[in-house]
């Protein structure tokens, strides 16, 4: 058991763990997920605010079983080795609000920092200025750090309190059970589904539920976080976690080239767009968000399944802010930014912003 409980964490287990993504992200799509999307925390935390009703866009509504098993394999994994810590901290609305705008840049660009990798290791060559954002943002967000900045100091809670999520999960997964897709129709119990579009692409059920369960619990063990590996990088010069990274993207292309998925290009990618100034900006705003919220939106979802409810609080705000994106005309789409997006970016800039200039405690 002490054996396990330490591999993942040394060099050849982060190395381990990127592979595992890398190549299972690329199989998923093989299996059924949409191109070069085999995961994606913001589009899968998207199509799941979509089949809840929280937006209406037909094309991205399902329940994503990779998303519940990223938290609930964490909670496996936080159990078994007794690092289940209920917790919370401060600044709730903050936390949700740095959600909301983290998801509104990452609709944007059209995928969270893993989808950057992996549009990356499929040829997308787009792929490459929403990396270069994803990384300036972060670093914007290590000056603040560097300056001081914090959202306040996490105290023990009640079991309850770090159940929460979980049990939300959970009852994701029942909902998807008891309300199956039917074939050609839009509507099942309470749930919405796409008939056409990437809401429509999914992998089966249990292959997607068992390899978002060893994702999560792979990942609560590793610490595996991309905004924690190019932040380490930037602040410390550690390469620990940013093994990971590589590992992942090397993983994935390979396996890409082998199942005939990798097509190098930027035009006519799947999901994706070629207005290059908002696949930058887009993920600029997601970068800060991350480094000012303390992790990237898989990171979030690890540690709230490890018991900490202000991981919880931004992952509610991010599915609230894909409904806000998609009703309000922020996302984009292949054709190009949403009738809103640049405004909603520049926004979510500034109020990220605000919030690092005055979350700051005084240094003497």
């Amino acid at each position: 058991m002490l054996q396990l409980k330490n591999i993942f964490a040394t060099k050849w287990g982060i190395i381990g763990v990127g592979a595992f993504i890398g190549v299972f992200a690329a199989l998923l799509q093989k299996w059924g997920n949409p191109g070069n999307m085999g995961i994606c925390v913001a589009c899968f935390e998207r199509d799941i605010s979509g089949a809840l009703g929280l937006h209406r866009a037909a094309v991205v509504q399902y329940i994503r079983p990779e998303i519940i098993g990223f938290v609930l394999g964490s909670l496996i994994a936080a159990y078994i080795f007794k690092e289940f810590r209920p917790r919370v901290g401060s600044a709730p609305i903050v936390r949700f609000v740095l959600g909301a705008f983290a998801m509104i840049g990452a609709l944007v660009f059209l995928g969270c920092p893993w989808r950057a990798l992996l549009r990356l290791a499929g040829g997308d060559g787009n792929a490459i200025l929403g990396l270069a954002g994803l990384a300036f943002g972060i670093w914007i967000g290590t000056l603040f750090l560097k300056g001081g900045y914090n959202l306040g100091r996490t105290e023990k809670t009640y079991t309850s309190v770090g159940w929460m999520l979980p049990l939300i999960m959970a009852g994701f997964l029942v909902f998807r059970l008891l309300f199956p897709p039917v074939e050609g129709e839009a509507k099942s119990g309470i749930l919405f589904y796409s008939l056409k579009g990437p809401g429509a692409m999914y992998a089966p059920l249990a292959v997607s539920l068992i390899i978002g369960l060893a994702i999560g619990f792979m990942a609560q063990r590793s610490r595996f976080c991309t905004m924690g590996a190019l932040r380490d990088l930037i602040l410390f010069r550690q390469t620990h976690l940013f093994l990971g990274l590589l590992t992942l993207v090397v993983f994935a292309f390979l396996t890409n080239l082998l199942a005939g998925q990798f097509h190098p290009g930027f035009a006519k990618q799947p999901v994706a767009h070629t207005m290059h100034v908002w696949n930058f900006g887009g993920m600029v705003l997601a970068g800060l968000a991350f480094a000012l919220a303390g992790g990237c939106p898989g990171r979030q979802l690890f540690l709230a399944g490890e018991g900490d409810g202000d991981a919880a609080v931004f992952v509610l705000g991010m599915i609230v802010g894909a409904g806000l994106a998609h009703n309000f005309g922020l996302a984009s789409s292949p054709k190009g930014v949403g009738p809103h997006g640049i405004a909603a970016v520049i926004i979510g800039l500034l109020v990220c912003l605000f919030i690092g200039f005055t979350m700051r405690k005084k240094r003497i």
